[in-house]
């Protein structure tokens, strides 16, 4: 089926005056933004290797569009930027699935594993939980940071057997050895210790129970990765873990509609990381770049520009897919 191309008109930011740059954006957003409380209830599913994973869930009808959402490192379904646009959403009356990789959400997972930036498995474990509860609808998805990155990882995975049929990702590390090296950098090691907290926290907790776990030795987001993550997940170490995983390597792949938001301010994944000239030469990609901005964090004015911009990319695009008789045909 042949369409117009999917360029759709985006809003411009305006940045809110006080931030400054960047970092402003991204820290005053994570300390001072008020989640709007969606109306979550939680659900807890099996994984195929004997796990669970916490969804939480806001049912609006049995045949709307359904929207996954994925959280960013450590995060969880209770971030702000994930509370927000669910709740915008469900006004709209999408049906919205937020993920809870494992380990977080409130509650430590059974196995050795954790998640990581490539882990596809486990969202597809959830997008066929909902095949099964909202066969009739339209599976979208949206990531942010390294959900983002999960996010892109299953889509190059499945390919045209994707089940998710459009996407937005924001803020994504497109190149993680990259991005875990610059978090060793001036200001940003703030944040690198930040995600140490709660990391060596878990480890120290499942090493109670899995007594051969690796023990972290280091102080840095890139030592901690290269000692626990890649060998638990099966890597060689962490440069094989960021080489397999960035999708900085396969967006020239990506063959489902998606729109990718990232500010040139961006502290944590600098806009010099990303693969323009991929993603301008893939016709399903939609690129929305801001001048201002953090990482995730975007204080605009008015406020919730984040969440009108991917409400608004959904809204048009299912308009074009609900057109074509199989979204699996869909061609920009």
């Amino acid at each position: 089926m042949k369409t117009k191309p999917l360029k759709p008109e985006l809003t411009d930011f305006k940045s809110a005056p006080w931030c400054f740059n960047g970092h402003f954006h991204t820290i005053c957003a994570s300390l001072f933004f008020r989640p709007s409380h969606a109306s979550f209830k939680r659900v807890k599913i099996d994984t195929p290797d004997g796990d669970f994973l916490n969804l939480d869930r806001i049912h609006r009808s049995p045949d709307a569009p359904v929207l996954i959402l994925l959280h960013g490192l450590e995060g969880s379904s209770g971030r702000y930027y994930i509370q927000n646009l669910a709740s915008q959403m469900a006004f709209f009356g999408y049906n919205v699935v937020a993920m809870n990789f494992r380990s977080c959400g409130g509650e430590m997972n059974q196995t050795r594993r954790f998640y990581h930036s490539g882990e596809y498995e486990d969202l597809q474990t959830v997008c066929k939980w909902i095949e099964t509860q909202y066969p009739d609808s339209i599976q979208i998805a949206a990531g942010f940071s390294l959900g983002g990155s999960v996010l892109l990882n299953y889509l190059n995975h499945f390919s045209d057997e994707s089940l998710i049929q459009a996407f937005a990702a924001v803020s994504v590390p497109y190149d993680l050895y990259r991005g875990s090296v610059n978090l060793q950098n001036g200001f940003n090691r703030l944040y690198d210790y930040q995600f140490l907290i709660t990391l060596r926290d878990k480890l120290q907790q499942k090493r109670r129970i899995f007594e051969d776990l690796p023990a972290f030795y280091g102080s840095t987001l890139f030592e901690f990765d290269d000692q626990v993550t890649a060998p638990v997940h099966g890597f060689k170490d962490a440069e094989d873990y960021y080489n397999q995983c960035s999708s900085a390597f396969f967006l020239d792949r990506i063959s489902k509609p998606g729109l990718l938001i990232h500010s040139r301010e961006d502290p944590l994944c600098p806009f010099d990381y990303i693969p323009m000239d991929d993603i301008h030469q893939n016709p399903y990609l939609t690129a929305c770049f801001t001048e201002r901005g953090g990482h995730v964090g975007y204080w605009s004015m008015p406020p919730g520009w984040m969440e009108r911009t991917i409400c608004q990319y959904f809204n048009m695009i299912l308009n074009r897919l609900e057109d074509a008789s199989n979204p699996n045909d869909f061609t920009p």
